[in-house]
């Protein structure tokens, strides 16, 4: 039986270690509106990644992972605590990507965001064609 203050996942997997098998104690989890990684048996550490804030992700297949159908998900996000994580060895990870562009978006669109708008400010301003503003410097 749930409990009542725990969400609603949309997805949930383990880590899986030899063979494929989830005998492992990391758990990664899907919300509408976050990506969470809980690690631990006694000791519980959880990571919490707001979606809206991830920028870039990858997907990584070695060899012996996908002999048995797994594959990593690398996760680069504006999050202060855990820019870089990893989505380590989880059945199905093109499904799981698919899954993640599509709550990625839409929680962009409800907070008016997009990748582009998450990156640090400084650099020269742009064209709508993608060449830097001209600097004029006979304005001085």
């Amino acid at each position: 039986m749930a409990k009542k203050n725990e969400p609603s996942y949309i997805w949930r997997d383990r880590k899986r270690t030899f063979l494929g098998l989830p005998w492992s104690f990391t758990i990664y989890y899907l919300t509408e509106t976050k990506l969470i990684r809980r690690s631990g048996v006694f000791n519980i550490e959880e990571d919490e990644i707001d979606l809206y804030k991830i920028t870039d992700k990858k997907l990584v297949m070695p060899f012996g992972q996908r002999m048995v159908g797994c594959g990593t998900i690398h996760i680069c996000s504006r999050d202060t605590d855990s820019p870089e994580t990893d989505i380590l060895s989880i059945k199905n990870p093109r499904e799981v990507m698919e899954l993640l562009d599509k709550y990625i978006n839409s929680e962009r669109d409800r907070y008016g965001t997009r990748g582009r708008d998450l990156y640090a400010m400084g650099h020269a301003p742009m064209h709508p064609h993608g060449e830097p503003d001209p600097v004029d410097y006979d304005q001085e």
